[in-house]
């Protein structure tokens, strides 16, 4: 018998078939079984939890496997042993801890948010991402704030993030700066509820102009609209191409 054509290893490569993963994947748990009874010489499924532990010991230890080959192995051979073998009681899988990498978010510099804010076409985008990078709002937070969120007359001026996320209300400082700019772009459309409303099909089909239908409109603008205005205002300042609209947050002042 060939060592990699065992009973359990084809009971396996049925079951992985069954699985909605990509092929690529499907082949790699196979692979990564067969490389477990090649080096023990017999049939994976005989093996006791104790000689799992070693050989993924030798992979870490032997092989040097990185982050991501290790990962592979783990789950694969959970996959085989658990799902495929039905063993219980096993900890070896818990024991095999594999650390996420740790990823440094994106901070922009004032200078790059203001080389960016500047290369925004549309006042309505220029305005709702200014207010994200002043306030450190998510995007969803600031297309749905109110005109009576702004609370500019309190001691200190406060906006009221009414949208928040789980559903969560929070207040939020705002300079007397940011308000003044906020009541110069309101009063373009001067919409009873929003700050910044949907322009809607109205505009699209020339019925009316920008500011009547955001007047007009109860709905909020649309979060993906202000995220390609993003895209569009970085690809033409320059700033780091990995950065999004949550790096405003991330950068606010």
């Amino acid at each position: 018998m060939h060592i990699t054509n065992y009973p359990s290893i084809t009971q396996f490569q049925q079951l992985v078939e069954l699985k909605d993963y990509r092929k690529p994947t499907k082949k790699e748990y196979v692979r990564y079984v067969r490389k477990l009874a090649e080096h023990f010489q017999c049939d994976p499924a005989s093996l006791t939890e104790n000689q799992l532990r070693e050989y993924f010991l030798f992979l870490r230890q032997h092989k040097h496997y990185s982050r991501s080959p290790m990962k592979m192995a783990k789950y694969a051979l959970l996959c085989f042993y658990v799902e495929c073998l039905k063993v219980t009681g096993w900890t070896v899988f818990r024991e095999v801890r594999i650390a996420e990498p740790q990823v440094l978010p994106i901070v922009l510099s004032r200078v790059e948010v203001k080389r960016l804010l500047a290369a925004v076409r549309e006042p309505r985008f220029r305005a709702c991402l200014g207010l994200m990078y002043h306030c450190g709002l998510r995007v969803g937070e600031a297309v749905r704030i109110r005109v009576k969120d702004i609370l500019g007359r309190e001691q200190p001026p406060r906006l009221l993030v009414s949208h928040g996320k789980g559903g969560k209300q929070r207040y939020v400082p705002i300079t007397p700066a940011m308000v003044e700019e906020l009541r110069t772009w309101w009063r373009t459309h001067q919409n009873p509820a929003l700050l910044f409303p949907t322009p809607g099909r109205g505009w699209a089909d020339r019925t009316f102009t920008l500011s009547q239908s955001m007047h007009l409109n109860t709905g909020p603008m649309s979060e993906s609209c202000v995220q390609s205005a993003y895209r569009l205002a970085r690809a033409a300042s320059g700033i780091n191409p990995g950065s999004t609209t949550h790096t405003l947050r991330n950068a606010s002042t």
